[in-house]
């Protein structure tokens, strides 16, 4: 996998030395500066300790199984602003790299914040995943609209429930499928918000959520021979 970080650190030189700190028991293979500047930290073949506690398609060691990329920016504990151009197309540059490399597929190019979404909103709604996507790099569909309507949310239980945590599941997030809209479901849907319908970040499946991850899913290689 390819997991994509915010530093969410004031300072991007205070963020680099706390990487590169044994006190810190944190590191990343790379970290790039909002000038676009990138330093490689980690060796790609060794192990970072980026992911932490984390699960994705059922798998928990994630730092045995990833690349972690680390991006200047104080996110949502601090100024949180918009990434500047020169250094996504660092980070695009850098990605296309790693997934050349490695044959990452499209799907395992993800956020913090779909691994860990109890834990982690980084690297956030301001992220242009599109913008990586036009580059070759991750998985991406047009978001549907957000219209209102029909919608699922915290306390609501049954059927509705079931089949939404059994498709965030099938394309990889830890959810249980218990037919209960719980702590654990609302946060897996504010991460797949973040990345995929980063417009409106609720934590609620509301029609638009529910289209959008129905495309994702349809557009999955080995789904679209069943769809």
């Amino acid at each position: 996998m390819l997991l994509l970080h915010y530093t969410g650190m004031d300072s991007a030189d205070d963020a680099l030395s706390w990487l590169c700190s044994d006190r810190s028991e944190v590191s990343a293979h790379y970290f790039v500066f909002e000038d676009g500047r990138v330093v490689q930290m980690v060796s790609e073949d060794k192990r970072a300790w980026h992911a932490g506690n984390s699960l994705w398609k059922g798998e928990r060691d994630n730092n045995s199984r990833s690349i972690g990329i680390e991006i200047a920016n104080p996110g949502h504990q601090g100024d949180y602003h918009d990434f500047p151009p020169e250094q996504i197309a660092a980070v695009i540059q850098l990605c296309q790299h790693c997934v050349g490399r490695w044959a990452i597929l499209p799907e395992r190019v993800l956020a913090h914040s779909d691994i860990a979404p109890q834990r982690k909103e980084d690297p956030g709604e301001k992220f242009p995943w599109r913008s990586l996507f036009d580059a070759g790099v991750g998985h991406w569909v047009d978001p549907s609209q957000a219209t209102g309507g029909w919608f699922i949310q915290r306390g609501d239980e049954g059927q509705p429930v079931e089949a939404l945590q059994a498709m965030l599941s099938l394309y990889g997030y830890g959810v249980e499928i218990t037919g209960s809209f719980d702590d654990l479901l609302e946060a897996n849907i504010k991460a797949f918000q973040r990345h995929f319908r980063p417009l409106k970040v609720d934590g609620i499946a509301d029609v638009s959520t529910i289209e959008t991850l129905h495309k994702l899913l349809s557009a999955l290689p080995d789904m679209s021979a069943q769809t």
